[in-house]
């Protein structure tokens, strides 16, 4: 079984997939979108993705404000996870997404990509390091379902 994460942002989505045994998370790609609520096309190419990958479940990041309300942003993460559902039929698990981005870049520095470089990779890192502690989570529980 492989599980898709995702990093859904206003103009992007980062995607990362899961290995198999759902051990490890890899960078996929960036979805670009030329405005905030135009996802047919973005949804038609996560279903792609779900169907080359076989993929059984999504994860979706959440991204609450530091002190854990709910925002604007994870309110819109919301609404993209009923989207995905009712278009997929998969489960989309929402998971806290707090400082992904912050790790993501720290990972791309430490890598050695260049600050130019680092727009184009920081959104499917980002999906991969949400998607990593979804999966590191799930082995600590000693469950996957």
């Amino acid at each position: 079984m492989r599980i898709i994460g995702l990093d859904y942002g206003t103009k992007t989505v980062g995607v990362a997939v899961s290995d198999a045994l759902m051990i490890t998370a890899q960078p996929l790609e960036t979805i670009e979108r030329k405005s905030a609520n135009k996802l047919r096309q973005t949804l038609a190419r996560i279903e792609s993705i779900i169907e080359e990958y076989q993929a059984e479940r999504i994860v979706l990041g959440y991204p609450k404000n530091m002190n854990n309300t709910i925002g604007e942003r994870a309110e819109a993460a919301e609404q993209f996870k009923e989207d995905l559902e009712r278009r997929t039929g998969l489960e989309v698990i929402l998971w806290d997404e707090r400082l992904s981005t912050v790790e993501a870049e720290r990972i791309l520095m430490d890598t050695g990509v260049r600050r130019e470089n680092r727009k184009q990779y920081v959104d499917k890192m980002a999906a991969a390091v949400i998607l990593q502690n979804y999966l590191d989570s799930q082995a600590h529980e000693g469950q996957t379902e």
